[in-house]
C-alpha cells in the first residue's frame, strides 16, 4: 500500500474512533508508520486530508451498501437489500471503522466547530434519503407499493431508523439490538406493499 493510502486508512479508522477535532496530525503519523514530510508530501493541511478520507469512506460505503444492488430488479427489494447490506457489511467492518460509522461520527462533532465539514459530510445523508425516495417512487409507479404510500414519509422513517440503529451500533456493538432495528424497517416495506 502507497503512503498516501496508507495515511488515508489509518486517518479513517481515527476518525471513525476519536473524530476529526480529537485526531492529531502526530496520532496520524503514528498510525501510519511515516513522518511529517511524509505528511506533508501528500497533504497540505488536515483538512485536505479530511476530504480525502470523506472520499475513500464514501467509496467503501457505496461498494459494501450498494452490493448486488444491480441485481435486482424490483425498486422496494433494492431498499430491502440496502438495509441488509448497510447492516451486515458496512456497519460491521471493523477495519476500517472500528469506531463505527464514520459520517455519524464526523457529522455530530463537527456540525458546530466545523459546520463547513460537517456540511459536506450531510450531503452524503441527503444523497441516501434522495436514492432512497427515487427507490420508493419507483416501486410506487410500479405497484410494488401502495398508491396511497407517502413515500417522502417513509424515506425518513427508513433514515431515522438507519441513523438510529448506527448510533445504537456504535455504543453496544450488539448484532442483535442491530438485526432488529434492520428488520423492523424491512418488515414495515413489507406492509406497505400494494
Amino acid at each position: 500500500m502507497e503512503l498516501k493510502d496508507r495515511i488515508i486508512l489509518e486517518a479513517l479508522r481515527l476518525f471513525s474512533l476519536k473524530g476529526f477535532l480529537s485526531t492529531s496530525i502526530q496520532d496520524i503519523l503514528d498510525a501510519a508508520g511515516t513522518s511529517k514530510g511524509g505528511f506533508y508530501n501528500h497533504f497540505k493541511s488536515k483538512e485536505e486530508l479530511f476530504f480525502a478520507v470523506l472520499t475513500e469512506a464514501r467509496r467503501i460505503w457505496r461498494d459494501n451498501t450498494l452490493a448486488g444492488l444491480d441485481q435486482i430488479d424490483k425498486p422496494v427489494e433494492k431498499v430491502k437489500r440496502l438495509l441488509t447490506n448497510f447492516k451486515e457489511i458496512y456497519l460491521q467492518d471493523v477495519n476500517c471503522f472500528p469506531g463505527g460509522c464514520v459520517f455519524v461520527t464526523l457529522s455530530v462533532e463537527l456540525d458546530d466547530q466545523m459546520p463547513e465539514l460537517a456540511r459536506e459530510v450531510n450531503k452524503g445523508f441527503e444523497g441516501l434519503k434522495s436514492m432512497i425516495n427515487k427507490l420508493l417512487e419507483q416501486g410506487k409507479e410500479s405497484g410494488e407499493l401502495r398508491s396511497d404510500t407517502d413515500t417522502q414519509a417513509v424515506t425518513e422513517m427508513i433514515f431515522a431508523g438507519i441513523l438510529g440503529a448506527t448510533v445504537i451500533y456504535g455504543v453496544d456493538k450488539s448484532a442483535v439490538k442491530l438485526n432488529q432495528t434492520i428488520n423492523s424497517l424491512q418488515d414495515y416495506l413489507g406492509k406497505l406493499a400494494s
